[in-house]
């Protein structure tokens, strides 16, 4: 049976203080289209630039998993995905009008409540894992770092932290389902040692911690002096060493409750391979730097195996959504700039167009008539006409509008198309369409071959009316 991708039924957003900036943020969870997948945008700058959760811009692991992309940053983001991969939701745009994530209570428990109160809905496109194939390793040898993922039909953890010291000592946290996730995990807040939270507070960092949102191993010789200062610095009466090593700040909720968060922080950290993963994760003394490096690595073999694997092969005579005709009433193009004779396939989020590349065609007079190729522009502008039809599906009269392109980026072109293919297009909405505007992923294929990959941007416009005679 197959599983439907996921996503919220509406809005919902939280607010609080960032652990490290101390500033206010408000994070607001929005429904998103099929294949979406997870992705930032940062409403108080200028233009609001996505960033998408990807291991591919992650550009800090210090004291937390950073992410950058179009100028913009979105730093503590591990504990906020957890919480998107522990109720297996697939497609969510996260605004934030802050450059980091509110701790809320140093875990991912308060996420969870604010989506599932919301509430989740299943979507019609099939959700699709990245099995692990074999198994998977990582190490950091001058660290004690292993971590290795193993094939499972499901996604188990296990997880042993191990600091060399007397109070916090070897702990091992495990999952044997990602379903545990809420009740086993989510509500494990993140912790640090004494001597680290000295050295934050000494580089004006952890502004935003109260000591409501972490646990302070005490692994030193502590005197009330150096008590009684941390009680100032952070507005309490009191602070006292507990009986199990740590300020008596906070209860423990479980008594592996570290071993259980950084459990949380890995699931978060591997949610940037960015495809729900089937396998058996195991870690020894896991860290974000080695979570990233681990989640690179996993996304790697993917980019391998999806360069091998087959793509869906459309038949050429399926009964198309739209034909040559019905095209024409939607877009302005005419012979011989109308590069698209059919549309097999039509969502709300992508388009599939198919173009015959024929020996009689114009533009072959003049280019290579010895050795005819059908030129990568004109390539990119059936794409761009393909993408056109996925765009102007969105407007209730799209006779009356017209898309201008206003972007082409990472134009690749793989191999040469000829008199007799048969260009089949696939374009995908990279982010829900926003003021008229479109950012789409195209790829152009000739039977099994990648041939052609853009990525493009379109402004939906009214035309203009003609003046009356």
């Amino acid at each position: 049976m197959n599983i439907k991708q996921r996503t919220i039924k509406a809005p919902v957003s939280v607010s609080g203080a960032g652990l490290h900036t101390g500033e206010k943020v408000t994070m607001t969870f929005n429904p998103a289209p099929e294949n979406h997948g997870y992705k930032f945008r940062r409403v108080d700058i200028e233009g609001q630039p996505i960033i998408d959760a990807d291991v591919d811009n992650v550009t800090d692991t210090s004291r937390g998993t950073t992410i950058s992309q179009n100028g913009a940053s979105v730093s503590t983001i591990e504990h906020v995905l957890a919480a998107l991969v522990g109720l297996e939701i697939d497609n969510v745009l996260i605004d934030m009008d802050g450059p980091e994530t509110p701790i809320m209570d140093g875990s991912s428990i308060q996420f969870i409540d604010a989506l599932q109160e919301i509430g989740l809905i299943d979507q019609e496109a099939d959700r699709e894992y990245y099995h692990i194939p074999y198994n998977i390793h990582y190490t950091e040898p001058e660290r004690k770092v292993e971590m290795v993922a193993m094939p499972l039909d499901d996604y188990r953890f296990t997880c042993m932290v191990d600091y060399n010291s007397q109070v916090l000592g070897s702990q091992h946290a495990s999952i044997s389902s990602i379903t545990e996730f809420k009740k086993e995990i989510a509500s494990c807040r993140t912790f640090c040692f004494l001597h680290e939270l000295e050295m934050l507070l000494k580089h004006d960092l952890i502004k935003g911690g109260d000591l409501n949102n972490a646990i302070v191993v005490v692994d030193k010789d502590v005197d009330d002096e150096e008590l009684a200062h941390l009680a100032k610095l952070f507005n309490r009466k009191d602070i006292k060493v507990a009986p199990q090593g740590i300020l008596n700040n906070i209860e423990l909720r479980h008594q592996n409750e570290p071993a259980r968060h950084k459990l949380l922080d890995m699931i978060g950290d591997l949610a940037l391979v960015g495809v729900p993963l089937r396998g058996h994760i195991m870690a020894a003394r896991p860290g974000h730097a080695a979570n990233v490096a681990f989640a690179k690595k996993i996304k790697t073999l993917i980019k391998k195996e999806r360069s091998r694997k087959h793509f869906k092969v459309y038949d050429p005579n399926m009964t198309p959504v739209y034909d040559t005709v019905q095209i024409m009433n939607i877009l302005p193009h005419r012979q011989p700039m109308l590069m698209i004779d059919k549309i097999l396939e039509l969502s709300k989020s992508h388009v599939v167009g198919l173009k015959n590349v024929t020996m009689n065609e114009d533009v072959f007079m003049g280019h290579f008539p010895g050795t005819p190729l059908f030129p990568g522009v004109l390539q990119i502008e059936a794409m761009a006409q393909t993408g056109g039809i996925l765009v102007l599906n969105t407007v209730p009269d799209p006779e009356n509008y017209i898309t201008l392109f206003l972007k082409i980026e990472n134009a690749r072109f793989k191999d040469k198309v000829v008199p007799g293919d048969t260009l089949i297009f696939h374009c995908n909405l990279l982010a829900p369409i926003r003021r008229g505007i479109a950012q789409m992923k195209g790829i152009g294929m000739v039977g099994e071959r990648v041939v052609v990959e853009a990525e493009l941007m379109a402004q939906i416009v009214r035309k203009q009316k003609s003046p009356e005679a």
